[in-house]
């Protein structure tokens, strides 16, 4: 987001190669690093430190020198690893040999769901999604309903056992009796969806969203074929 200068060495010239607008300036964006004392030996800004204090004090000598040490200590390394026969096994990467590439082991190729992603961060080492959890606030929401349900019932149960055991003439206990049909042991039913309950079903909101929810599954899975296809 600076301005960058060509210049050439053998006339002198120098000319603007680029100069980034205020807009550009303003989508920059915001650099998360980790704390220097909480970096790993192995970590880019640790490992290079000193080739990169040495770049911004604008000594190129000592730049080389200090990248040459880093890199002749990464050779005896290997060499030592060779001759003893230890197989390096990188923490975060791991070989495909049908691509003969090296692949991040944690890459999500899965599209951005915007109802249940929040952001993406990054722990030590490894990429991970915030999410909203819509489907487990869902089915808090549903027990929430069946458990109303339930209350609901057991109180009309214990209604019809009162007028039952009431001064009423004996057809009109009767019927009473007839017309509570629901079971005392209602905690003993399933509770899946509210469908074999004997209750009525969970509530308009309840079905609309998950019905929304089905919808969104699907695009999903489309989305996820189609990415791996391209991907592939």
């Amino acid at each position: 987001d600076g301005e960058v200068h060509i210049n050439e060495l053998k006339n002198g010239n120098a000319e603007m190669f680029w100069n980034p607008t205020s807009e550009v300036r303003r989508q920059r964006l915001k650099r998360h690093i980790v704390l220097f004392e909480e970096q790993t030996d192995f970590e880019s800004e640790r490992l290079w430190q000193h080739v990169t204090s040495a770049i911004n004090k604008g000594d190129q000598h000592k730049a080389t020198q200090e990248k040459f040490v880093l890199e002749e200590e990464q050779r005896n390394a290997a060499r030592e690893r060779r001759e003893s026969g230890t197989e390096w096994k990188p923490l975060l990467f791991q070989h495909d040999a049908s691509t003969n590439e090296w692949r991040y082991k944690y890459e999500d190729l899965r599209p951005w769901d915007p109802l249940n992603d929040i952001a993406q961060f990054e722990k030590n080492g490894i990429l991970q999604t915030m999410e909203r959890h819509i489907s487990t606030r869902m089915s808090n929401h549903k027990t929430t309903c069946i458990n109303n349900q339930i209350t609901r019932h057991k109180r009309s149960a214990k209604d019809c056992r009162r007028r039952k055991t009431s001064d009423q003439p004996s057809n009109h206990s009767q019927n009473t009796e007839s017309s509570c049909s629901t079971p005392e042991s209602v905690q003993e039913l399933s509770d899946d969806d509210g469908k074999y309950l004997g209750f009525e079903s969970l509530c308009a909101q309840c079905g609309k969203d998950m019905n929304h929810l089905k919808e969104i599954h699907s695009a999903v899975l489309s989305l996820q074929r189609a990415q791996q296809d391209i991907h592939r």
